[in-house]
């Protein structure tokens, strides 16, 4: 396991529409992350599943501070 990954048993796992909530952004947006690479998911069955560590990697990742221009 690298540094910093945590045991797959401590992991939360969210569902599209949660993390559509929680990026308040529609789920087809959270399936274009999801399939353009952009946002790490796992299938299950026919749905996705998404690290909430990786949404908040991702949110933090993408944000665009007043310092930045």
């Amino acid at each position: 396991m690298a540094s910093g990954e945590r045991p797959l048993n401590e992991v939360v796992f969210l569902t599209v529409a949660e993390v559509a909530a929680v990026m308040r952004v529609s789920k087809m947006t959270v399936y274009r992350l999801v399939h353009s690479g952009h946002l790490p998911a796992i299938r299950v069955g026919r749905s996705f599943r998404v690290p909430e560590q990786a949404v908040h990697a991702y949110l933090r990742d993408s944000y665009v501070g007043a310092d930045t221009a």
